[in-house]
């Protein structure tokens, strides 16, 4: 089969393709210039199975390199953009040769986002991203006029998924440098975007900066990390259309959509013994599967009796004090429910009586006593879940992607 670029432009090649940067190319100019990269980059040495490292910010010159590279048979390696100029591109040079599309050889190596230890070097091949499109798309539907807003990093998984599916889909991807509430609450509002990814974080911004309506929007997927609660009661009320999705990098993005979670098609997803949920399917890197034939995730989480399923932290986050263990999502959740908690994290602390104490980090939008909060989280949790400290601190730790490096709190138990 072909690559999605050449079929994309031969199906459509005077529709939008990508948007960024205040322009946009249509799928026909975008294969040329992804060809041109492509004839540069053959030029300069570079072939099948070679890594390219690409540390463009979003952007046009992002998605040019996103789809050479599969002209010439090359990985993507994506990386935090490094600041450096896009570079000139001219048609010159050797032309790329046209290729058949193995769908079992690897189109990029993505890096986990490491909030739990080290990130990890993840291969996804041509057949996971086309699963995870097959699966995204069942989810949220696909619809030709499709405009797909990415305000997301597009070196993790989350970002790039978008630009890979709308070239399979053949419909817009319109991609944001970095995410600014201002301007991306004055596109939704504004119309002429039918899909959106973001963190929690960056809805709860846009809530703050006064989000009121999205015309024309289908669906706001949401994922990776954490709902400060009462955030999805707000967009219902608001008349937001928010779909919560459950994924990682080992996933190639989404496996479960909805609030709670529904497992979606091709997905094959189980509860182990202690908590873990176990998934397998198309979409699951090779690398990531265990000898049992399953990808152990490392999160805990639960099937209702409708088989849905709903995520409860980390395995690797449990807090184990006095011989009970505490979920550290369930104790933020509580936090995010308080008023005048703007953002929580919450992590255990080495203690020579308990073994670890339950501690809150919290950033507050308005002045609360830190017994008022103590007392908060007695009241809606078990009697060991409740914190016995809470650290008033600036800002929380978290990644380019929104998610909390809880491993991180510990260093701000001295406060701003």
């Amino acid at each position: 089969m072909q690559d999605w670029l050449t079929a994309a432009a031969g199906a459509r090649p005077d529709h939008e393709a990508v948007e960024a940067d205040g322009r946009s190319l249509t799928y026909g100019q975008l294969l040329d210039r992804a060809t041109a990269v492509a004839a540069r980059l053959a030029a300069a040495g570079v072939g099948e199975g070679d890594r390219v490292a690409v540390t463009h910010p979003p952007g046009l010159a992002f998605a040019q390199l996103v789809h050479a590279l599969p002209l010439l048979g090359a990985v993507l390696e994506p990386g935090p953009p490094a600041g450096s100029p896009a570079p000139r591109l001219s048609a010159a040079g050797v032309p790329a040769p046209a290729r058949e599309l193995d769908l079992e050889a690897v189109h990029s190596v993505i890096r986990t986002s490491g909030t739990t230890g080290e990130a990890k070097a993840v291969e996804l091949t041509y057949a996971n991203h086309a699963a995870s499109a097959a699966a995204s798309a069942d989810a949220l539907g696909v619809d030709s006029a499709d405009r797909w807003l990415c305000p997301l990093p597009l070196h993790h998984v989350g970002g790039l998924g978008v630009l890979v599916r709308c070239a399979i889909n053949h419909t817009t991807a319109v991609l944001h440098d970095s995410f600014d509430a201002r301007r991306v609450k004055a596109e939704l509002e504004g119309g002429g975007l039918t899909l959106a990814s973001l963190v929690p974080t960056m809805l709860v911004r846009l809530r703050e900066a006064g989000l009121r309506k999205t015309p024309g929007l289908r669906a706001i997927a949401l994922g990776g990390g954490p709902i400060p609660a009462g955030l999805l009661e707000w967009a219902a009320d608001t008349g937001i259309p928010v779909v919560p999705v459950y994924g990682m990098t080992e996933t190639c993005s989404q496996v479960v959509a909805g609030s709670p979670g529904r497992v979606l098609r091709g997905v094959g997803l189980r509860i182990a013994q202690a908590g873990e949920i176990l998934v397998r399917g198309p979409m699951v890197a090779r690398g990531a599967v265990a000898a049992d034939g399953w990808l152990h995730t490392g999160d805990l989480g639960r099937l209702d009796s409708a088989g849905l399923l709903h995520v409860e932290g980390r395995v690797k986050e449990l807090i184990v004090t006095g011989g009970e263990n505490v979920a550290p999502l369930e104790v933020e959740q509580a936090l995010l429910a308080h008023p005048a908690v703007a953002d929580a994290g919450v992590a255990g602390l080495p203690d020579p009586e308990w073994g670890e104490v339950v501690t809150a980090f919290v950033v507050l939008r308005e002045p609360v006593g830190e017994g008022a909060l103590l007392v908060w989280c007695r009241e809606r949790l078990e009697s060991f879940k409740a914190p016995k400290k809470v650290h008033i601190v600036e800002s929380l730790p978290r990644n380019s992607g929104g998610k909390l490096l809880r491993s991180r709190l510990a260093g701000g138990a001295q406060g701003p």
